[in-house]
Order: C-alpha cells, then sequence, then structure tokens
C-alpha cells in the first residue's frame, strides 16, 4: 500500500475509532455521574473487588486468537469456525467453574453478598466468547464504522436499563446488569453488522497452527491483565469495601481520557502496524507520528484534570465521593503514560516478537510485585504512588526494547515528547495563577480548560511544533477539498 493510500486509510480508521471510543467514554461518563449519586459506595466496592477475577477471565476466554487472527494476513473459513467453536466451550467452561468458586471468592473478602453478584456479573464472559470472531473480522476489515455503531448502541442500551434498576432501589444489582448486558446486546449487534458466519467444521490441527503465537500473547496478557486490575482486589481483602469503592473509582474517572486516547491508537495500531510490519523505516517513522500525537493530546489532559479535580468531583457528587480524590490526582499521572506503553505493545505483536513481549510482560510482573511489598504499608496512597512509579518504569523498559525492533531511542522519545509535556505544564501553571483566586468552583473548572487549551495551543504552534502543523495542514486539506467540490 502506498504512503498516500496508507496515510488515508489510518486517518479514516482513526476517525472512527475515535468516535467509538469516545462516544463509549462520554456514555461511561454520564452513566456513572447518576449512578455513583444513586448507588451507595460500598456496591461499588463489590464490583471492584472482583476486577481481577473478571478480567483475567476475558483474557482466559480470548486465548490470544484474537491477536492471532488480526496478525494472520489469510484465515480460511474453518480456521475462524474452529476457533469459534473453541472459544465458546472455553467460556462456558471458565463460567461454570467460576460459578461454582463464587463462595470462595466471596470468602476470601468475607463479603457473602458476593456469591450471587460473582456469579449474575460472569454471566458477561459466555457473550463475550460468542462475540470474539464478529469482533476480529471487522477489525480485520478496517470497518470501525460499524463497530462504533455496535459498541455506542449496546452500551447506551446497558446504561439506560443501569440507571432505570438504580432509581427503582436495585443497588449492586444496576451495576451487574451494566457489564451484562452490554456484552450481551455488543455481541448480538457484532453479530448483525458482520458478514461472517461460522461453518460446520473444526479442524484440531488449523487450531494449532495458531498456538505457536496465541499462547505467548494468552501468557503476556494474563499477566499485564492481573497487573491492571489487582489493586481493587487487593485492597479489598484488607480495607472495608468503601475504601476499594474510593480507589476503584478514582481510577475509572481518570482511566476516561486515556482509555479513549490508548483504544483509538490501538484499534488503529493493530491495522495499520501489521500491514508494514516488514518495513522497518516506515514502521519506525508511524510509530514516531503515533508517539506524537498521544503526546500532543495526553500531557494537556492530564495536567487539567489535576488542576481541577477536587472542585469537579465536589460539583459531580457532592462531599459522598471526595475521598477519591488524592488517589485520583495520582493515578492521573500514570494513566497519561498508558497510550504510549499501549503503541509500544502493539508494535511488538505486529512484528510478532510475542516471546519478547511476554518476557517485558514478566519482567513488568516481578516489577509491581517488587513495589507493592515495597510501598504497602504506605497505605491505600502509598499503592497508588506505586503504580505511578511502575507505569513511569515500565515505559523506559518498552521504549528501551523497541530499540530492538525499530531502532527507536529513548533520546527519540525524549525529543518527541518532551515538548509537548513542557507546554503542558507551562500552560497549566499559567492557567492556575490565573485563575486561583475564582471563589466559585463552576467558574473555576470551566475557566481553566480554555484557557489551558488556548495557552497550550497558543504555544505549540509559536515554537512550531509538528503536531499544530500537522493539524493545520490537515484543515487546509479538508477546506481545499470543500472548495474544489462547489461547498
Amino acid at each position: 500500500m502506498a504512503d498516500s493510500a496508507l496515510k488515508k486509510k489510518t486517518t479514516r480508521s482513526l476517525f472512527w475509532s475515535f468516535i467509538d471510543k469516545f462516544g463509549q467514554q462520554i456514555l461511561n461518563f454520564v452513566s456513572m455521574l447518576v449512578l455513583m449519586n444513586i448507588v451507595v459506595p460500598d456496591a461499588y466496592g463489590l464490583i471492584g473487588s472482583l476486577a481481577v477475577f473478571t478480567a483475567f477471565s476475558t483474557i482466559l476466554v480470548d486465548s490470544g486468537f484474537g491477536r492471532s487472527l488480526l496478525n494472520r494476513k489469510e484465515v480460511s473459513p474453518t480456521e475462524y469456525s474452529s476457533i469459534f467453536y473453541f472459544n465458546v466451550g472455553l467460556g462456558v467452561f471458565i463460567y461454570l467453574l467460576l460459578f461454582f468458586l463464587s463462595p470462595l471468592i466471596a470468602g476470601l473478602f468475607n463479603a457473602p453478598a458476593l456469591i450471587p453478584v460473582a456469579r449474575g456479573m460472569f454471566l458477561a464472559l459466555i457473550f463475550n466468547a460468542f462475540g470474539l470472531i464478529p469482533l476480529v473480522v471487522l477489525t480485520k476489515n478496517a470497518d470501525f464504522k460499524r463497530l462504533t455503531k455496535a459498541n455506542i448502541l449496546a452500551l447506551f442500551i446497558a446504561d439506560v436499563v443501569a440507571i432505570v434498576l438504580a432509581l427503582t432501589g436495585h443497588g449492586v444489582w444496576a451495576l451487574v446488569a451494566q457489564i451484562v448486558l452490554y456484552a450481551f446486546f455488543r455481541t448480538i449487534f457484532m453479530w448483525l453488522y458482520s458478514p461472517w458466519r461460522p461453518v460446520a467444521e473444526f479442524s484440531l490441527g488449523r487450531l494449532r497452527s495458531f498456538f505457536g503465537f496465541s499462547y505467548k500473547l494468552l501468557l503476556s496478557s494474563m499477566i499485564s491483565t492481573t497487573v491492571n486490575n489487582i489493586y481493587p482486589s487487593l485492597i479489598a481483602v484488607f480495607y472495608p469495601m468503601n475504601q476499594v469503592a474510593f480507589f476503584n473509582q478514582a481510577k475509572k474517572y481518570q482511566e476516561i481520557p486515556f482509555l479513549t486516547l490508548s483504544n483509538t491508537f490501538r484499534s488503529v495500531g493493530m491495522v495499520i502496524l501489521s500491514e508494514i510490519n516488514d518495513q522497518t523505516e516506515r514502521l519506525k517513522r508511524v510509530v514516531r507520528k503515533l508517539i506524537k500525537s498521544i503526546a500532543f493530546l495526553s500531557f494537556p489532559i492530564a495536567f487539567l484534570m489535576i488542576l481541577i479535580a477536587e472542585p469537579a468531583f465536589y460539583i459531580l457528587f457532592k462531599e459522598k465521593w471526595l475521598a477519591s480524590v488524592p488517589y485520583f490526582q495520582i493515578l492521573t499521572l500514570a494513566g497519561m503514560l498508558l497510550p504510549f506503553t499501549i503503541i509500544f505493545n502493539e508494535l511488538f505483536i505486529a512484528k510478532e516478537r510475542s516471546a519478547f513481549f511476554l518476557g517485558l510482560e514478566v519482567v513488568k510482573g516481578v516489577l509491581l510485585l517488587l513495589l507493592i511489598l515495597l510501598f504497602f504499608s504506605k497505605g491505600i496512597m502509598g499503592l497508588a504512588i506505586s503504580w505511578v512509579v511502575y507505569m513511569i518504569v515500565t515505559l523506559i523498559l518498552s521504549v528501551f526494547f523497541s530499540g530492538k525492533v525499530i531502532q527507536y531511542s529513548l533520546l527519540d522519545f525524549v525529543k518527541d515528547t518532551f515538548p509537548y509535556f513542557f507546554m503542558a505544564v507551562i500552560s497549566t501553571g499559567v492557567s492556575y495563577f490565573s485563575t486561583r483566586n475564582i471563589g466559585n468552583d463552576i467558574l473555576f473548572v470551566v475557566i481553566n480548560p480554555v484557557l489551558i487549551m488556548l495557552f497550550y495551543i497558543g504555544l505549540c504552534k509559536l515554537f512550531r511544533l509538528e503536531m499544530t502543523e500537522e493539524i493545520e495542514q490537515w484543515f487546509a486539506a479538508r477546506k481545499k477539498k470543500k472548495v474544489s467540490n462547489g461547498y
């Protein structure tokens, strides 16, 4: 594919992927805003305590086949169907296993109420197993428009039902319904939009041909998923459920913009990077462009969030959730680094360095264990700080190992990102000193985003940073196209 065609495909994919992720996060934000003002923190604590079990089981059901299918240039109907039947069978098996283990899980947290909650929530695993292959086919075809429709519609239905249940006094079951119904309707819409249908064929030999790549991805994903979800479950063992809720909801809220960025660039990266994985120089150029794009967006968003956190939480949730604010501010420093690590992960997978990827995840897992042991005595805030340290070190490791794949050094990364980091810090500082004497929380929250955006864009433009020039060129091209079409 020529550079111009690749750029066009990347831009189109980025647009729809961003609409998808941004739309989902807006719906998540609105639903959380409503639900957190109705449902008590203890109910959120119950859901948060199950995070590691849910995420770990979801990875097991996928078994690494999703990415393995995306990386393979040609996939036969028999191969698709064999993986589909295997995943569905595995999903049912894991659900039944967790169903009978639910009393033990509840006993671990000394929370008998978890038994029915866990059994209900884990149903999402079966629905997700049915939706894996349609999801892969739509992604492989870069049909992000239909993926967007499926995700947004499913989430909208799940959120509406959850809010109705919360308003009618169903508490934690509103949260369970939200998770399960999203998985159910998402799978329904994936099947409606995907052209793929299974055939009555199953080949163990074809299935085995994917194992060499997929089992390493599975192990890597199991480690990273455990790492990313261990904190709420760990806190639930030693602290009251409301403390789990304060930490977990702070983590969820600070993740909203960064997951939007991460998932947007991941969706595009898994298609584009896999397509040019045999062209090292071209791959390096694309990765650097993605890194700069992330830096341009991630840093100003992060510092804005830290600045307005306390008044924003008070406006949205009153005093009920103010205990989440310190965790939110600390975790935001880690969250802004997440999209970068996601891109490097996609690079390793695109280059089919699954063993490389697995080794890195093992190192990261050991690192987190050491950090938890080091910071655990400092309480929940200590754990939050340990997560920031973990994200910084793992990003450095990811950059270092990327040098083995595309000759991209830590110095290159600093050159690509530091200008945007510096401009974001300066813009936030100027905005803070301009508004610190405002006595009205609402005005403080409204004015600061505007000021930071103006200062940030102005500084980036003044120093002619690459991404502002890219944006100007894009708008100029759009304007020229409209003029040539007679608009």
